[in-house]
């Protein structure tokens, strides 16, 4: 079982850093426009998404192989 990456508003933030929405479909055809995008301290809570089919989900550094 892996850690969770994805959350839902009124949940706490595991840990620190910044989250941006993420669509139902993670295709980049279907990439959302303007995506909120929010900063917080492990413990916060996410606030309400723009729509209900979007989730948080933690803004990760770019990985060079």
């Amino acid at each position: 079982m892996g850690e969770q990456t994805e959350f839902e508003e009124g949940q706490r933030a595991p840990n620190p850093g910044v989250y941006t929405e993420v669509g139902e479909a993670r295709s980049f055809h279907t990439e959302i426009q303007n995506p909120k995008s929010i900063k917080l301290k492990k413990g916060d809570t996410f606030p309400e998404t723009t729509n209900k089919n979007r989730k948080w989900k933690k803004v990760e550094k770019a990985r060079v192989h």
